[in-house]
């Protein structure tokens, strides 16, 4: 008994120990009230370099302004971070030589020194005026420049961000043979200026915010204010404002932190590096969030039927487009229980195959020394480690890699009789099906439950694979993106979102956006079927017969 004593009373120390280290590590995480401007320059730059100490690339530059009286100006930006012919041209060239010209009284610049460094001095592009010092720092760090006036409680932040970036390239993800060639950068004004180009409507909104405690990272929310259901902006914001963590390095920190459920393999946003599909999914209705230093947005909410949609699927016909739309359901239907199914026939229910194709497996799998599940298990896991070495490895050796190694790895297990020749027929129609799903994160929750399937279909067969599906569609009937059902629009059966899901309706059906989102504005486009329009013709040659 006193053992038992001792024992819980340290490991009650050790849990309220660990308790109060919790709330001392939840403490730093505590707003601390910014320090404010202070009049004295001397100060503010103190201030500056106490918080920037020991980078070498903050660069502090010193000048005074005027003729008949001599006001002192500091400088201050990132090195790498600037355009140097904005600071040079346009703001230190104006100040020291433009000022002198103008000649403005010290009582004049004692007076409003904002209005006589906008007109008078400064020939930059953005400029404003702020009071607080952290929020001064945020802005140096982010490649603007700060220009702190003696005298004045204010400082200047002149738009100055000029770093070397990656140009706008074709998107690698998400290829298509038909559609536009651009493809997000890991530059977030340059990636919402790319959508800005295909909607120019005033209404089409761009909220920028900033998460993380130390990277401050610039996120930004696109949506049309006319369109989008109020309440699905105002979650996404709550949800936004609610990360606390260091630092948000790639959009799939913010997809992980906001989504609803964590443990599913489903992806719950969509994510893309194509403005033209942002810009198509605000038009529904939907939102979309631009992550600085990432080129993939993402798109919320988001439904099972979206992640088989291409943008090329709306610059075909729609019977071309719906007839790929059934190839790619069809292709995951095979990378999600190809091997299952032939684990199940060779192994519980040969007699359902016919005779001279059940003779044929028979014959293929002499001398084969493992079950059908273990050959399927060593020839999937060989395949997802020759895509994993593919992507991986520089491209032209990666594409070497993934075409040549499989190839020689399955002629090879074949030759040595480790698995059967149809095994490899069956593994690589499963490998090619699941590169035909559009979304890549979609195409790896199906790889990653074919596993499973292929377990069930070793322990109970067929049985096993129907309860796999049971229990998967249990799971996407429950799963939800941000209150939309994921099985949307078969859960809430709606005609005219059943358009474009299986099958791409012509597009003079969409009339309306999609029912489940719930939009303010639900009318997308004038009615343009061929009856309508025959008779606005009609219409228009009685009117022409009147005339005359």
């Amino acid at each position: 008994m006193l053992a038992k004593g001792v024992f819980l009373l340290g490991l009650f120390n050790k849990l309220f120990k660990n308790n109060k280290n919790n709330k001392n590590s939840n403490d730093e995480y505590k707003d601390v009230e910014s320090p404010k401007v202070k009049e004295n320059i001397e100060e503010n730059i103190k201030y500056i370099k106490d918080m920037l100490k020991d980078s070498d690339d903050i660069i502090y530059r010193e000048i005074w302004v005027g003729e008949e009286f001599q006001h002192k100006l500091e400088l201050v930006f990132v090195d790498g971070l600037v355009d140097k012919n904005i600071i040079n041209e346009h703001v230190m060239h104006s100040l020291m030589l433009d000022t002198r010209q103008a000649k403005p009284s010290i009582e004049e610049i004692k007076k409003n020194i904002y209005e006589v460094i906008k007109k008078a001095a400064i020939t930059g592009g953005d400029i404003k005026e702020i009071d607080d010092l952290d929020k001064c720092i945020t802005s140096i760090l982010s490649g603007d420049t700060a220009l702190f006036l003696d005298g004045h409680s204010k400082v200047v932040i002149i738009s100055s961000r000029g770093w070397q970036m990656r140009s706008v390239t074709p998107p690698e993800t998400e290829m298509v043979v038909r559609g536009a060639r651009e493809g997000f950068t890991e530059t977030l004004r340059v990636n919402t200026a790319l959508v800005r180009r295909w909607i120019r409507d005033p209404k089409f909104k761009i909220k920028q915010m900033q998460i993380g405690k130390r990277s401050r990272t610039d996120i930004a929310l696109l949506y049309i204010d006319d369109i989008v259901n109020k309440d699905l902006l105002s979650l996404i914001k709550e949800r936004l404002q609610q990360i606390d963590i260091d630092g948000i390095l790639e959009s799939g920190y913010v997809e992980q932190l906001i989504e609803e459920d964590w443990h599913s393999p489903f992806p719950q946003m969509l994510n893309t590096e194509r403005p033209d599909k942002v810009a198509a999914s605000v038009l529904e209705g939907r939102i979309a969030i631009l992550i600085d230093n990432s080129p993939f947005a993402l798109i919320i909410p988001t439904t099972l039927a979206t992640l088989f949609q291409s943008p090329e699927d709306y610059f075909e016909r729609w019977m071309i487009s719906s007839l790929l739309r059934i190839l790619r359901f069809t292709a995951a239907i095979i990378a999600l229980v190809g091997p299952s199914i032939y684990i199940a026939f060779t192994s519980y229910h040969p007699g359902m195959i016919p005779t001279k194709l059940a003779l044929y497996i028979a014959a293929t799998r002499q001398g084969v020394p493992f079950p059908a599940f273990m050959e399927a298990l060593i020839m999937e896991a060989t395949f997802e480690l020759l895509r994993e070495a593919g992507i991986r490895l520089p491209v032209p050796i990666g594409q070497t890699i993934g075409i040549v190694g499989g190839l020689i790895i399955g002629q090879a297990a074949v030759m040595a009789g480790i698995v059967s020749p149809l095994m490899v027929i069956v593994v690589a129609v499963t490998a090619v099906s699941s590169f035909s799903i559009p979304s890549y994160s979609a195409a790896i929750a199906f790889r990653l439950l074919r596993f499973a399937f292929m377990f069930f279909a070793a322990v109970l067969g067929l049985y096993g694979i129907m309860l796999g599906f049971i229990l998967m569609l249990t799971h996407l009937v429950v799963l939800k993106s941000f209150g939309l059902p994921y099985l949307s629009p078969f859960v809430e059966i709606n005609l005219s979102d059943l358009a474009d899901t299986l099958i791409r309706a012509p597009l003079m059906m969409f009339k309306r956006r999609p029912a489940t989102l719930d939009t303010q504005n639900k009318k997308r486009m004038k009615d343009l079927r061929p009856e309508k329009i025959e008779s606005m013709e009609i219409d228009r040659r009685d009117n022409n017969d009147k005339k005359q």
